[in-house]
């Protein structure tokens, strides 16, 4: 039963990853403390490998709507893989090991919380507040590294310290500090992902291996899940440039909520 639920999991994450170019790691990790139990190194761990075997077939597909800017992530990503490092290091802390996991459970459950208010409240704006966007490429002169470095330094720290792919930040981040289109920030965000998830898998797992008696877990675990997490996200990827995204969002932002919930409830009532 748990592996028929991994393989349905899979394709949730996948779709859902790919259409919003979070990777799907924000629902992954919670729904594999609800079907597994907590264990949320082993989890983190597991999560960024997916994450990339999600973020690459919808890269393929965004590349086919021409949706990304190429020179924009060039930008972002050296910055965000420098602190995907930095938020490993912190994951591995005394404080987060043997029973002070229930501890990074509890951030995760209020960095969900925290996003899905932020984006139901930006939902809610009036349409006439919000800054005009673009679709068409960005110009790269009069960025500045403050600039790079508010988008790319939150996307990488959450990305290894709670083992999230960054695109929950690294959309909204985007839509705030370039003023782009939401599609061309999600596809710009599937790009981040990849190389951010790929120095975050190694990272991690590294540190499991070095630490954890079960260090092929991640492995075996992710293994199950990639396949249809693989097939979700290109029908996800897909659906971003076909289908008015509004309401899903608004469906998106209600599962985060009711995770951040179950998540941040048993962090406390586990907390050592």
């Amino acid at each position: 039963m748990d592996l028929i639920q991994l393989i349905i999991l899979g394709l949730f994450v996948g779709v859902v990853g790919g259409m919003f170019g979070v990777g799907g790691a924000i629902l992954l990790i919670p729904a594999l403390n609800e079907v597994l139990g907590p264990n949320q190194h082993l989890y983190q761990s597991t999560a960024m490998i997916v994450n990339l075997f999600v973020a690459m077939p919808a890269i393929y597909q965004h590349h086919c709507a021409k949706a990304i800017q190429v020179a924009t992530v060039l930008r972002i990503v050296p910055l965000a893989i420098a602190s995907v490092v930095v938020g490993v290091a912190v994951s591995e802390l005394g404080v987060f090991a043997g029973r002070g996991e229930a501890y990074l459970r509890g951030l995760f459950g209020l960095f969900l919380f925290g996003c899905a208010v932020y984006d139901i409240c930006r939902s809610l704006r009036a349409p006439d507040a919000a800054k005009p966007v673009s679709d068409g490429a960005v110009a790269i002169a009069p960025f500045r590294w403050p600039v790079l470095a508010a988008i790319a330094l939150p996307t990488g720290f959450a990305s290894g310290l709670l083992g999230v792919g960054g695109g929950i930040l690294a959309v909204p981040l985007q839509r705030r500090f370039l003023h782009i289109s939401i599609r061309t920030a999600i596809a710009n965000s599937a790009a981040i992902i990849v190389a951010t998830s790929l120095v975050g898998a190694l990272a991690k797992n590294y540190a499991v291996m070095s630490t954890a008696e079960n260090s092929r877990e991640p492995l075996l675990l992710a293994s199950v899940l990639i396949p249809t997490a693989v097939a979700g996200s290109l029908v996800g990827s897909r659906l971003t440039h076909r289908v008015p995204v509004r309401f899903v969002k608004t469906a998106f932002n209600l599962l985060l909520l009711l995770a951040a919930v179950r998540l941040t409830q048993g962090a406390l009532t586990s907390l050592p």
